[in-house]
């Protein structure tokens, strides 16, 4: 099939990459060692993290995946005939040298019509909320990984592939270095899970100042924080509810956890500007990715609400201004962009196609397909401009 070509370059804000069985425990400190594990269950392979098997991904070594874009019907349509994920997923694929090493995925990228990404990790998003009550082997294991994405995928890969190392914030010490050490070896963008930070004492917001060391250096990098759809420990919540204490399983149908699925994004959005660091640190620049936007106009009245009724909770300033001046998002295909742009303008929305997952587009450059309502200029902003502009390259 021949690459679509569009007027403008392609900067994709969510690629993914599949992670190797030792992009965990490679560079993982002997004294850990045992920490993570891959163990055979009834012929096959599974995660185990200290002793406990996790089946938040289902086949964590990615040999065997769903094709790119298999939900994409699911996701603009619906399922009124109720069928099972499996059945939604459709036929699997082995994974391909793309998948997993930056070489083969520039080919790819030239044959998607994508110039630029910015790519995640995938396997990285169970790590935090599995190690909760142990921040120090989450820091050991965030660096761990950090050294295999490195070593594998570089951070910056011939100024095309932009990989985003992972920052735990358990220890702002340590996310300092962590921080110089990403940049020192060319991090544009780092990954900060939208959870409140496990921690010695217990679980806080990361915006609260004891932080501010950490988003002052944020700032001094001037580099793009980015907030990524992950397991931000709501199940805890869920489970209250449905009498378990069953972990998140993304593939498996919950209604009750579909209707609360985007509360994570909202409360980590609100704390941003009720804890105050939004305001502290006016030039953080942060995109909010595989997330959508449907949930963004709710938080944004409920936000005016608050201030109007106690301004003095966010110190006299506006925590919706706030938002629209530091918060960039990357909208669902399936939900259009116009109504992102009357919230916040067309200079913050991000184009991200969340190749090579099935919730994605099979062919990244089918979001174009939404936008022929707008000037081409605005296009090719939200098609890479945008994000070009916050990474500085």
């Amino acid at each position: 099939m021949p690459v679509r070509t569009l007027p403008y370059p392609l900067f994709d804000a969510d690629n993914h990459l599949y992670e190797t069985e030792e992009s965990l425990t490679k560079y993982l400190p002997d004294r850990y060692k045992n920490a993570i594990q891959y163990v055979n269950v009834n012929g096959r392979t599974k995660i185990a993290v200290r002793g406990q098997i996790s089946d938040y991904i289902p086949n964590p070594t990615f040999e065997v995946v769903a094709r790119p874009g298999a939900m994409e019907d699911y996701f603009k349509n619906g399922n009124p005939e109720g069928k099972s994920r499996r059945e939604i997923f459709g036929k699997s694929m082995k994974s391909i040298p793309a998948f997993r090493e930056p070489g083969a995925r520039l080919k790819l990228m030239d044959e998607l019509g994508v110039q630029r990404s910015l790519m995640f990790p995938t396997l990285a998003s169970l790590v935090e909320e599995r190690m909760r009550d142990d921040p120090k082997l989450i820091v050991a294991v965030v660096h761990a990984l950090n050294e295999w994405l490195l070593d594998v995928w570089k951070f910056n890969y011939e100024d095309r592939i932009f990989t985003t190392p992972v920052i735990t914030l358990p220890f702002v010490d340590k996310a300092i270095e962590e921080l110089d050490w990403v940049v020192a070896n060319g991090a544009k963008a780092i990954l900060v899970r939208p959870a409140p930070v496990p921690g010695l004492e217990g679980p806080r917001s990361f915006a609260l100042p004891e932080f501010d060391p950490f988003w002052q250096r944020v700032v001094d990098h001037d580099i793009l924080v980015a907030m990524h759809s992950s397991d931000s420990g709501y199940s805890r919540f869920d489970a209250e509810w449905e009498g378990n204490s069953s972990e998140m399983l993304p593939f498996v149908t919950n209604a009750f956890r579909m209707v609360n699925e985007w509360r994570p994004v909202q409360d980590t959005v609100a704390s941003w500007v009720c804890h105050g660091a939004l305001f502290r640190y006016p030039k953080l620049k942060i995109a909010v990715i595989e997330n959508g936007s449907a949930w963004l106009k709710p938080l944004l009245e409920t936000l005016a609400d608050v201030y109007k009724k106690a301004p003095e909770g966010f110190g006299m300033q506006d925590p919706v201004a706030a938002i629209k001046k530091s918060i960039h998002v990357s909208p669902f295909y399936e939900e259009g962009v116009t109504d992102l742009i009357d919230l916040v303008g067309v200079d913050r929305v991000l184009f991200g196609s969340d190749y090579p997952h099935p919730e994605g587009l099979a062919e990244p450059t089918h979001f174009a397909d939404m936008l022929g309502h707008l000037p081409e200029a605005d296009q090719a902003k939200i098609m890479g401009g945008n994000l070009a502009r916050l990474l500085g390259v």
